[in-house]
């Protein structure tokens, strides 16, 4: 099914939970082998995401895992490319997951898509353009660049499943901070707590017009829905449940495209040590920024707090990010 404008949204919200869930789900022996066979049978590899070596920055001994997330912003299906090579798209989101050397949680940093960064090659644009000049490959080498740390895997997602998993969970419970109306559907989200269906999901996390402050608060909207999920599928009422894991598993699969090495075997290296992490062990914090400004070439953009980025890549570079996400989470 094509991907339409409706469902591109910030599509990897999804990608982290796939990630946690199986490790954990694994773990706590849930159906290993039916979890393992549906997510690598049904995710489909990108051929060598990684920069050239010389371009990287150096390994680090800490035992951490990071993993970058984007969300393509193609018109179609992902799969109409080779992804590896797929060039003239932008990222619609993009995300690092971060797991700790201790596995005592997950840690989730998001870049909002219009951050003014230096491209190699290109000199400085919007961070969501490094897909759209060089595909996966350029991104992971924009990101780490900011953060000074290697990404060690790399997931893109062509999002159909959004509507399928919240409903699978019988809709996600959050507490809306400000109330509004969407402007795409109408959709009134009162303030407070609200379940949210799969149609109305996919209206909150996409609106952005209804906010003073804009793509920050559909960032912070994001999430919230991302926790939400994450608390759903983390909790034992789930996690008791094989057929719910699995159904979850399987609607979202077919839609990841990963890099050889994040698969099921690395999921369940993970799984002894992960086992016990839950919905209240995942943190989110969006990268720091000065706010809003403009480009030499008139493009709105947003612009990076490049002294909090500095301390944010050491805070990486180190496995200390629980340090940094306590002094500067909002």
């Amino acid at each position: 099914m094509a991907l339409t404008k409706k469902k591109r949204i910030s599509l990897t919200v999804i990608l982290s939970i796939v990630v946690v869930v199986l490790a954990v789900a694994v773990g706590g022996g849930i159906f290993a082998l039916t979890l393992a066979q549906k997510f690598d049978g049904q995710t489909e590899k990108i051929d060598d995401p990684f920069p050239d070596e010389a371009n990287r920055p150096a390994k680090t001994d800490t035992g951490a895992q990071n993993i970058l997330l984007l969300g393509s912003d193609t018109r179609g299906e992902i799969g109409d490319k080779e992804l590896d090579n797929i060039k003239g798209d932008r990222s619609d989101s993009m995300m690092v997951l971060h797991i700790p050397g201790d596995r005592s949680g997950v840690y989730i940093t998001s870049f909002m898509r219009d951050s003014w960064v230096p491209i190699p090659g290109h000199g400085s644009a919007k961070i969501n353009a490094a897909m759209a000049y060089g595909g996966p490959k350029l991104a992971v080498e924009v990101v780490e660049k900011l953060i000074n740390t290697r990404i060690d895997h790399v997931a893109v997602i062509d999002f159909d499943g959004f509507e399928k998993l919240t409903d699978a969970l019988g809709g996600v419970t959050i507490n809306n901070p400000i109330a509004f109306t969407a402007m795409h559907g109408k959709q009134y989200f009162k303030e407070g707590e609200i379940t949210l269906s799969g149609t109305d999901a996919l209206s909150f996390v996409r609106e952005r017009y209804s906010f003073k402050d804009g793509d920050y608060q559909r960032a912070r909207n994001q999430q919230l829905y991302m926790k939400g999920v994450m608390n759903k599928l983390l909790s034992k009422e789930t996690l008791t449940n094989p057929g719910r894991v699995i159904e979850s598993i399987d609607a979202l699969a077919p839609f990841l495209k990963v890099d050889s090495g994040l698969n099921a075997g690395f999921a369940a290296g993970l799984a002894p040590s992960m086992a016990n992490v839950r919905g209240e062990d995942v943190q989110f914090i969006t990268a720091p920024t000065t706010g809003t400004g403009t480009s030499p070439d008139g493009q709105s953009i947003v612009r990076l707090d490049d002294a909090k980025m500095g301390q944010l890549a050491t805070a990486f570079q180190t496995d200390k990010l629980e340090e940094y996400f306590a002094a500067n989470k909002k």
